[in-house]
């Protein structure tokens, strides 16, 4: 089964083209997401949402948006100009959640339930104690896996 959460960023505002076909819209955009390691580059990929999917992203999402996108992962395979092939990610798109507001965005009015990254990261910091949290007093922090290299059986 090929179904992927990714944490992202909006690099590209979303374009929606159309099939020809039945018209169906199709909404395409490319998003940034971080490399498993500090030193490692961001990676880039396009994202494609068919149907109202493709509307919806056009009317809410916008360029520095966080969102968790949830969908397929395929691979393509692209000619280059040279003659040669390159193969490329693509994401279609089933599902998306918005996890923060556009940082360039200007409507302070806007009332939203994401939080303010700097109201969380005061909240996190001062509730890091066990003492001040009874939910980390309980956390289990043990291993999942032993720490012995035998196979159990």
């Amino acid at each position: 089964m090929n179904h992927c959460l990714l944490e992202v960023v909006v690099k590209q505002a979303p374009t929606i083209r159309y099939t020809q076909d039945n018209k169906t819209p199709i909404a395409e955009m490319e998003v940034g997401f971080e490399g498993l390691r500090a030193d490692a580059p961001q990676g880039f990929i396009k994202v494609l949402g068919w149907g109202n999917l493709a509307q919806e992203l056009q009317n809410n999402i916008q360029v520095g948006q966080k969102l968790i996108l949830e969908g397929r992962l395929r691979m393509n395979t692209v000619p280059r100009q040279d003659g040669t092939k390159e193969k490329k990610a693509e994401f279609t798109l089933s599902r998306f959640h918005n996890v923060s507001q556009n940082i360039n965005n200007s409507n302070a009015g806007t009332k939203s339930n994401t939080p303010n990254p700097e109201q969380h990261n005061q909240r996190t910091q001062s509730s890091a104690s066990p003492g001040n949290n009874p939910e980390l007093a309980n956390w289990d922090s043990s291993p999942l896996v032993p720490d012995t290299d035998e196979i159990p059986f």
